[in-house]
């Protein structure tokens, strides 16, 4: 019989081997992902949800009024943003003289951005509003006379959209190609 001679192998430990550290690593990136998720979740408030959803779905059917008033007095707005100058230049038509008259300007998802400001036409329904330079958005627009009777809205996707054509009796016409900005 012969003797193998046997040489003691010194097993190396757990941690010095790649393998664990590699299959571990995957449960690691998904907790540290959780957390991270978590962060953002808690960390920034969700502006769409709103508390008393009911009123707000009864004010739905008042605001369908002012739009059919914005119809029957076939107003028509068209606007175009001038960042060169910093100034929003408009112009109101329709079967009456403008009156004064308040432009919302609302931020998709952050209420802090939404701008509103009063304005009044001249006889030919010409405005000029200073305004700072607007952020890349899909901006929503909404234009009232200062009693609340009536209103014109539509979307604006500033900057891609240099002119937004906006008409009481349709869905708002917009023309990218057409004007500076």
């Amino acid at each position: 019989m012969s003797v193998v001679n046997q040489i003691p192998t010194r097993s190396l430990p757990w941690y010095r081997h790649r393998w664990p550290w590699f299959l571990m690593a995957g449960p690691f990136i998904v907790v540290v992902a959780g957390f991270i998720t978590m962060w953002i979740s808690f960390s920034g408030a969700d502006a769409l949800v709103v508390d008393d959803y009911y009123k707000q779905g009864k004010a739905i059917n008042q605001d369908l009024r002012r739009d059919h008033v914005a119809a029957s007095l076939e107003w028509q707005l068209a606007l175009r943003y001038d960042a060169a100058a910093g100034k929003l230049i408009g112009q109101l038509k329709g079967k009456q003289a403008a009156p004064e008259l308040i432009l919302t300007l609302v931020h998709p998802t952050m209420p802090e951005k939404d701008m509103k400001r009063t304005l009044v036409p001249d006889a030919s329904g010409a405005f000029s509003l200073p305004l700072p330079l607007l952020e890349r958005a899909h901006w929503q627009v909404q234009l009232e006379d200062a009693g609340h009777q009536w209103r014109l809205h539509g979307d604006w996707h500033w900057p891609d959209q240099k002119i937004i054509d906006i008409r009481a009796d349709a869905s708002p016409v917009q023309d990218a190609k057409q004007g500076g900005g």
